[in-house]
């Protein structure tokens, strides 16, 4: 959990710059609790260069207590078939140039994504919701993932965000590509 937390500072705190409370240059909140399930791609030496927190979204949950809004008035889900994909990266700071846009779009990113999602539907999710900058759409159509937005994206400390579900369902199908 400290490589995990201090791999998450780096990401959102350091190079995106989002005003998250850290404490020992270490990115965890209320969310990660003994019942989150997080999914880690590890480079050759065994550093992190991706992660996924999935959530149920019968407990509390990032898009429900942190930003409602992002569902334009439609009932929050609260189901064991709809899971939480957040606080998702794929940065390798060990790669030579290093771009927080890259992430979006890295093989890395797509096999994290694929594997949160194989991992999901193993744990009863049918769906998942996420709050994600917009850059997430472009790795999602990239990649061939089925999914839509909740509602129109709105500005968060001055970025476009917005919910998202994902079609946990298409797992069977991203197994063989």
């Amino acid at each position: 959990m400290t490589s995990l937390g201090q791999y998450r500072h780096k990401v959102f705190v350091e190079t995106l710059g989002w005003q998250l409370q850290a404490q020992n240059g270490q990115e965890l909140d209320q969310f990660d609790r003994d019942d989150t399930v997080y999914v880690v791609a590890l480079d050759e030496t065994r550093k992190i260069i991706g992660a996924a927190r999935l959530l149920c979204s019968t407990k509390p949950y990032l898009l429900g207590e942190v930003f409602p809004q992002l569902m334009h008035g439609l009932a929050l889900p609260c189901c064991t078939e709809v899971w939480e994909l957040s606080r998702f990266a794929a940065v390798d700071f060990s790669a030579a140039a290093v771009s927080p846009l890259a992430q979006f779009s890295s093989p890395v990113a797509v096999a994290l994504l694929k594997e949160s999602l194989r991992h999901a539907v193993s744990l009863g999710a049918k769906q998942l919701i996420t709050v994600s900058p917009l850059g997430v759409e472009r790795l999602l159509r990239k990649a061939g993932f089925r999914s839509h937005r909740a509602g129109p994206p709105q500005l968060i400390n001055g970025s476009p965000v917005f919910a998202c579900w994902i079609d946990a369902q298409q797992v069977a199908e991203l197994a063989v590509s």
